[in-house]
């Protein structure tokens, strides 16, 4: 049964016609960002300054079926990487049909950023009545300088600690902006994430006072301990000790964009996650340390591995769209 329906929805997310959208919501403006004040429990690397950035908006298509109407965004990253391409922050706009004060969540891709997966999150959202914004984080897609092999992740740890840095930034930078929609609910601001995006998104979550639901899908915390000693990762965790390093001292260095740091951040918010018992990308160990760190909140675990849990696909949408449309914590 979760198969015919997966392959269904596959169906009518590729093949489904698409027009013109009704309602054309195409501008160009401004928005404001940041906190001139210091914010508590939040480090300074991750603090987003009070600037204004600009924002186009313009028209993509409309899914007929749905009649979720899809627009690009372009605005400008508010943290200045070297690449001036990789500053320009692309998003996808997925607007629920006669949306008003709807709930909105940012959406992050997956290590591999074909951007597949994203866009049928986002697409199925929208469709359920949440406003879903999908951006590329840095490094992906055309943020990527034409020619290069640079990635978010990379062997040179000082890019990688700054582009995780520049992403966060620009999650916020994403939520402000949502959170300045008209047709958007100011109190159910979300970020949705998978795998990489849903480490990112956990991230990003701690450091935005604004987001009050959190979705963690196949992503987890605590990056040494369940890395170290994992068969993708022995070669050089094992070359590391053996020149004299120890499993502390890699742990103090990833602890800046390790969402295990913070994790305590999260315990105002609405968690929820998704986890695969038999996951050997990112293991069940570091979903559950994500889960105890956050305050045991919400979690559900399937008997499926990292890629198989694209099975459970349609309940997972379904379930997320139910967490976004809830009332906001109380404060």
């Amino acid at each position: 049964m979760l198969r015919g329906s997966l392959f269904a929805a596959l169906f009518v997310f590729l093949l489904a016609p698409v027009q013109a959208p009704g309602k054309d919501l195409s501008s160009e403006g401004i928005f404001k960002v940041g906190n001139a004040n210091p914010e508590p429990g939040i480090p300074k690397q991750y603090h987003l300054d009070p600037q204004t950035l600009n924002y186009k908006l313009f028209p993509k298509y409309k899914l007929e079926v749905s009649q979720v109407e899809v627009y690009h965004l372009q605005f400008q990253s508010p943290f200045k990487s070297k690449h001036e391409v990789n500053n320009l922050v692309h998003g996808e706009y997925y607007l629920p049909p006669g949306a008003k004060n709807a709930p909105a969540t940012v959406v992050l891709d997956i290590t591999g950023g074909n951007q597949a997966l994203s866009r049928m999150v986002a697409t199925h959202l929208a469709s359920r009545g949440v406003a879903a914004l999908f951006i590329q984080m840095a490094y992906y897609g055309p943020r990527r300088p034409p020619n290069s092999k640079l990635r978010l992740l990379s062997p040179d740890l000082n890019h990688t600690f700054l582009a995780i840095r520049q992403t966060v930034l620009d999650v916020r930078a994403a939520v402000a902006w949502l959170e300045q929609r008209k047709e958007v609910d100011p109190t159910r601001l979300g970020i949705t994430g998978t795998s990489l995006g849903s480490m990112i998104g956990a991230l990003s979550a701690e450091m935005e006072p604004k987001v009050s639901k959190v979705v963690v899908l196949l992503g987890g915390a605590g990056l040494v301990d369940g890395y170290f000693d994992h068969p993708y990762a022995k070669a050089l965790s094992g070359a590391f000790v053996l020149f004299g390093g120890s499993r502390n001292q890699v742990k103090q260095m990833l602890s800046p964009v390790d969402p295990l740091t913070r994790a305590e951040n999260l315990k105002g918010k609405q968690l929820l996650q998704f986890a695969g018992r038999k996951d050997d990308i990112v293991p069940a160990s570091m979903a559950e340390a994500l889960w105890e760190a956050a305050g045991k909140q919400e979690i559900h675990w399937y008997n499926c591995g990292h890629y198989t849990a694209a099975w459970y696909f349609l309940e997972v949408v379904n379930h997320i769209a139910d967490h976004m449309k809830k009332a906001p914590p109380e404060k």
